[in-house]
């Protein structure tokens, strides 16, 4: 009986050992006082492929706003949207009223204007002909007064006629010089009129395509109102916004990758090729220009204005450099820094940045060294007495061809 109960004894003894390992194991393991797995990486250097990434809309470099110069009434628009128009082609007129009347009107003016002036010379060429019959019969009297047979009267009577026959001739001139500026006066009228009448034909200012029919047939509009938008479509960039915060670099000439929004499985080659004075202090971005590198790439290709498009811009490599995974950066004590593995152990060392690409590489300028071995993710947060594992990966791969 007592070596049955020794044994029991020594067999519940070695149960509770048993179970005090497995938490004990547990504990150090799985547990809170297991050590944290953390994913490492080697600081090295290279050079850092910087790119500047922002989202834009296709626009129109060249587009047109076609509309009358003054108030009126449109009578007839003979394109529809997505017509292609050539320079020059009527797109539509405005409704004269009664133009047409008071060009008449005038017309009839410049031939009665034609008409006094016509008068006029007649009445300059008898003016001109009386007085040089005045001048001869005054000479022919003055020779007779001298010799004696004409009375001083008769000489003071012909000088007089002679007098009259110039003021005559001077009138006779100012009327043709009056009646040629009438003239001249309704011609110009008539001219600015006919103007106005050319100006009611809505034309095409250059080779394009009808984007927006804005009035029809009957609507009133004002001077400056469209009637019809017109782009180049040969013409399509994006415009580009970009936060400035990320905006270093920015320049005239990069290169671009532009993604379409309903492109997305092609990318296109472009350029910027102007980068706006004035940013946009709201949204605090600033705005560039993306061209297409190849002609009319934007209207091959159906881009549409108005379409979203990403658009990434490479510069130029950058000078060697540290180069860290931008997730291995923290944030600590109200310092920048990285857990560089230090004896096993993780320390937080104090970092300086530099510039970063959009692959997840930063540069480090100060705080570390070449073959430095720094954190890249963790469990959990790490501190300056955490215990740590080094792994390949924190979470495993899916088997391969394993059952679903």
């Amino acid at each position: 009986m007592k070596n049955s109960s020794l044994r029991k004894r020594l067999g519940l003894l070695l149960l509770a050992l048993a179970l005090l390992g497995l938490i004990g194991y547990v504990l150090l393991k799985a547990g809170p006082l297991a050590p944290v797995q953390v994913s490492v990486t080697t600081v090295q250097q290279g050079r850092l492929q910087s790119s500047i990434f922002g989202i834009g809309t296709v626009e129109a470099r060249r587009s047109w706003l076609v509309g009358p110069t003054q108030a009126g009434r449109v009578l007839s628009v003979r394109v529809d949207v997505g017509d292609v128009v050539r320079a020059g082609q009527l797109l539509g007129e405005m409704d004269g009223v009664d133009l047409e009347q008071r060009l008449q009107a005038l017309d009839a003016t410049v031939a009665r204007g034609s008409s006094s002036q016509a008068g006029a010379r007649a009445q300059l060429a008898d003016a001109t002909a009386r007085r040089e019959v005045a001048h001869l019969s005054a000479k022919r009297n003055q020779e007779l007064a001298a010799l004696g047979f004409i009375s001083a009267g008769a000489l003071e009577a012909r000088l007089q006629e002679k007098a009259s026959a110039d003021a005559a001739l001077q009138s006779a001139q100012a009327n043709l010089g009056a009646a040629g500026q009438d003239l001249q006066r309704v011609q110009a009228e008539r001219a600015a009129l006919a103007q106005q009448r050319g100006n009611l034909r809505l034309l095409a200012a250059a080779d394009g395509v009808v984007i927006s029919r804005d009035a029809e047939a009957g609507s009133t509009v004002v001077a400056g109102q469209p009637v019809l938008r017109l782009v180049d479509p040969s013409s399509l960039w994006v415009k580009m916004r970009i936060d400035q915060g990320r905006s270093a670099g920015l320049a005239v000439g990069l290169p671009a990758r532009i993604v379409l929004r309903s492109q997305a499985s092609a990318a296109l080659a472009g350029a910027v090729a102007r980068v706006e004075l004035v940013a946009d202090s709201v949204t605090e971005e600033r705005i560039a220009q993306v061209t297409f590198d190849a002609p009319g790439a934007g209207q091959s290709i159906g881009a549409a204005l108005g379409e979203l498009a990403e658009v990434t811009l490479q510069l130029p490599l950058s000078a060697p450099a540290l180069l860290i995974p931008n997730a291995s950066v923290q944030r600590a004590q109200g310092q920048t820094g990285v857990w560089r593995m230090q004896a096993g152990r993780p320390v937080f060392t104090p970092v300086r940045l530099g510039a970063s690409s959009l692959d997840g590489q930063v540069q480090v300028l100060t705080g570390l060294q070449a073959g430095d071995s720094v954190v890249v993710y963790s469990q959990k947060a790490l501190s300056a007495d955490s215990r740590v594992q080094v792994v390949d990966a924190l979470v495993k791969p899916a088997a391969q061809g394993s059952a679903p």
